[in-house]
């Protein structure tokens, strides 16, 4: 299969259509990064819209940049070329409006027990009442099933219940956007799974925007409403694809399956590369 990367391409038939009031745009974003002497490009012109209440998945081999979209997204890397607009303004920095939760289980603070560590950005901001945040916290850490150990310490959890207080301290700031970076990866199969039926399950309930990267194209399926499938080094967009009909129940289906290889071809077909 031949694929011309031309990022200013329209999408396939049957992709979803992004252009319409976006809450994040991402035009002909550019990113690099040194290592040691040199300059890696991580993406390259990588355009895409997420729209409010989106579930976008963000699907590539490793080292095709996906993670440093995210963490531009984020505002800790800014483009070489392109821009990243949020609600129409450009970002320039990191913000509470855009939280995120990582792979790794130490992302909390080990002598906080958990509704300290939920409570502890929103101290840190004027944007709540102090009165009101225990509260808050408590009602968020029962949204994600942990009312009985809110008096814990990181140490006393499992490595996926770290993972929902670290959602759950997420969703207490009430960000514009959720990003999320292969936070199952590091888990077993099973409690991936547990974890992939949780977060949809809390999108029904509070429908959050979600801006996630993962390498597993069965994930995106499963989590995404959206997919963008990205090119290997450096990142391209090859497709946006329309996910929102499939989930955990569907894996046996032939359309789930049929899916699943026409984005591994993407991924992993004969490819040719056409810059502009």
């Amino acid at each position: 299969m031949n694929v011309v990367l031309n990022p200013k391409a329209p999408l396939e038939a049957g992709a979803v259509n992004s252009a319409a009031d976006p809450l994040l745009s991402v035009d002909g974003v550019t990113l690099q990064y040194k290592t040691g002497a040199a300059i890696l490009t991580a993406t390259y012109r990588v355009s895409f819209n997420v729209l409010k209440n989106d579930r976008f998945i963000l699907l590539g081999p490793s080292g095709c940049g996906k993670s440093t979209l995210l963490k531009s997204v984020a505002g800790f890397l800014p483009p070489v070329e392109g821009k990243i607009s949020l609600n129409g303004k450009t970002v320039q920095g990191p913000g509470p409006d855009r939280m995120m939760v990582f792979q790794e289980f130490d992302q909390l603070m080990p002598w906080m027990t958990v509704i300290d560590n939920v409570m502890f950005p929103m101290k840190r901001t004027s944007r709540f009442p102090g009165s009101d945040i225990r509260d808050r916290a408590r009602k968020v850490i029962a949204k994600v099933g942990l009312s009985k150990f809110e008096n814990s310490y990181p140490h006393m959890l499992s490595g996926g219940m770290k993972q929902r207080v670290a959602i759950a301290r997420a969703l207490a700031m009430e960000p514009q956007m959720l990003l999320m970076d292969e936070p199952f990866a590091a888990l077993d199969a099973l409690t991936r799974r547990r974890m992939q039926e949780e977060l949809l399950e809390l999108w029904d309930d509070v429908r959050f925007t979600l801006l996630f990267v993962t390498h597993s194209i069965e994930e995106a399926i499963i989590v995404g409403s959206r997919i963008l499938v990205l090119s290997p080094h450096p990142g391209q967009v090859r497709a946006e694809l329309d996910a929102s009909a499939y989930g955990h129940s569907h894996q046996g289906d032939a359309d789930f399956m049929a899916f699943n290889r026409k984005i591994n071809q993407m991924l992993f077909g004969d490819q040719e590369v056409a810059h502009e």
